[in-house]
């Protein structure tokens, strides 16, 4: 066979090789990490949450995702073993020096917009028009209906 024809093949296996490898030192070094894990230690799940651990089993742990409150996890949903100092920054924000220079939002949006009409009583301010018909009251008929409540085609007593 001609060597043109084969080099694909190498490359291709060499590749499949390589990918392997940085995979199985990924797995690794994640196991590493998780035997790194002791009651106390603060953790990011692959999901994103952030808990305490409390027990190591085999396969699971249990963590305490909010004061009093524990679940129990399997080791492999464990995606970051954290240091004190950064796990208590991130879910206590200790160690923040943040300054807000901007304006805290209220919680309503009555202070955002000027109302010009705020001093007039509500029946004199001015109604927006939203572009529906006001509904009939329950004695009076509706536009659309007849007057003798029946409907188009419908046969009735005279």
């Amino acid at each position: 066979m001609n060597l043109v024809t084969l080099l694909p093949f190498i490359v291709l296996i060499g590749a499949m090789f390589l990918m392997t490898r940085s995979a199985k030192k990924k797995q690794q070094a994640a196991a590493q990490m998780r035997d790194h894990m002791t009651p106390g230690t603060g953790v990011r799940t692959i999901g994103g949450m952030y808990a305490t651990v409390k027990e190591i089993g085999d396969d699971t742990v249990t963590l305490e995702v909010a004061p009093g409150v524990h679940a129990i996890y399997a080791k492999n949903a464990i995606g970051a073993v954290l240091e004190d100092a950064e796990y208590n920054r991130i879910v206590h924000g200790a160690g923040d020096d943040l300054t807000i220079d901007t304006p805290v939002v209220p919680d309503d949006a009555s202070s955002l917009t000027l109302d010009k009409d705020a001093d007039k009583p509500e029946d004199e301010a001015p109604k927006l028009d939203l572009g529906k018909k006001d509904e009939p009251k329950a004695d009076e008929p509706k536009d659309d209906e007849p007057k003798d409540g029946k409907a188009d085609g419908e046969a009735g007593t005279k």
